[in-house]
């Protein structure tokens, strides 16, 4: 007999039966979309940075913020907001009433599809719960998710109001990388929690090499999650816009060590230093890389031909895809287009690497409960 999931036991375990079933689809099915959601809203995030738009809202406002200018007057007044912002002094001197009209227009965008995510979050959570269909385990770990969801909000105006101190063009570069990063982790979440549920009608797996496949899986999906808060400093810090050549930076395989740590204390190298920067980029793509093939070899030698099997290649191929995007990247001197497709497939990867990971813990958490019962394990179909 194969081990259900906590979250997914709950409700079977109240009698439901097949309408429980159904209802865990369905709440499957809303955590994806919101997984969806949450990759559509950093993408959209990135193309506001990209298009230098971030900083053309000048006030938090979560409820009135939604409606946006609707006369001559409004628009000229949020106009005169931004004209006092120093990233309009010193970047953008000039800029007409039509143009600003087009950067307030990608930053009011990605607010509402903020407001659209929180909408789409706790709308169906409270409709979840009142019908029955979460587990306790489960609705606590959404609402702490829900949570994170708003501390989110807070820290994405934190970092603009980083970027409207005297002297700013563009936000904080760490900032800009803790809001990436707590967006990363929010999509992982969904996606393992969608996962789970999904993995717990499915028979438990073959003996071989489950604990290096769960091992390997999730140092892969923690490193993948560490190269995108890597990729925010890059992208906060513009680095990506110096050192435009691979796989030498200034000729060198790397710059010295003058080069890269120039500042005291030197800790703040690893954060401002656009040369450091851009380095420990590097050498996290490869590593991320070199573990993704890795894992693949190792999770195929031990159970070739299974789904971890191809799912760890479909992981080892999305990480040089990646690779390969991101040098295209540095070469053309970050194009928005190329920038972006970058940030997304990032996130994609993330997500891959959750679901992956999810597997490998609900198959080998299913072994272990089989095993200390006394009956013996079903092969993997």
């Amino acid at each position: 007999m194969t081990a259900l999931t906590a979250e997914a036991a709950a409700p079977d375990r109240a009698g439901r039966g097949e309408g429980a079933k159904s209802g865990l689809a369905a709440v499957r099915v809303w955590l994806f979309a919101l997984a969806a959601l949450v990759v559509a809203m950093v993408a959209v995030g990135g193309a506001t940075r990209l298009t230098g738009s971030g900083l053309s809202i000048t006030e938090w406002r979560p409820v009135t913020g939604a409606v946006p200018p609707l006369s001559q007057e409004a628009w000229e007044a949020e106009f005169v907001k931004y004209r006092e912002s120093p990233q309009y002094e010193l970047l953008n001197r000039g800029m007409g009433l039509d143009a600003f009209k087009i950067i307030y227009a990608w930053e009011w965008g990605h607010r509402q599809l903020g407001r659209l995510i929180a909408l789409a979050f706790f709308g169906p959570l409270v409709w979840f719960w009142r019908r029955g269909l979460l587990g306790s385990r489960l609705a606590l770990t959404l609402l702490a998710l829900g949570a994170l969801g708003g501390l989110q909000g807070a820290v994405g105006w934190i970092m603009v109001a980083s970027g409207l101190k005297p002297g700013m063009t563009a936000v904080a570069a760490t900032k800009l990388a803790l809001h990436l990063l707590i967006a990363s982790v929010i999509l992982a979440s969904l996606v393992w929690i969608a996962t789970g549920l999904k993995s717990a009608d499915l028979p438990a797996p073959p003996r071989t090499g489950a604990g290096k496949e769960r091992r390997g899986a999730f140092l892969l999906a923690g490193l993948i999650l560490a190269q995108i808060g890597l990729g925010g400093l890059v992208a906060g810090s513009k680095a990506g816009l110096t050192y435009n050549t691979w796989p030498l930076m200034d000729g060198a395989l790397m710059p010295s060590a003058a080069v890269l740590f120039p500042q005291t204390p030197w800790i703040e190298n690893f954060f401002d230093n656009l040369a450091l920067v851009q380095l420990n980029h590097r050498l996290a793509a490869y590593f991320v890389v070199g573990v993704a093939l890795w894992h693949a070899w190792r999770v195929r030698r031990a159970a070739p031909e299974t789904p971890p099997a191809r799912r760890a290649a479909v992981l080892a191929g999305g990480a040089l895809a990646q690779a390969a995007l991101g040098i295209a990247t540095l070469l053309l001197v970050a194009p928005l287009w190329a920038a972006l497709a970058h940030q997304i497939l990032a996130m994609l990867l993330l997500a891959t690497a959750a679901a992956h990971a999810r597997r490998c813990y609900e198959k080998s958490s299913r072994r272990a409960s089989t095993e200390s019962s006394g009956l013996s394990v079903n092969p993997a179909k």
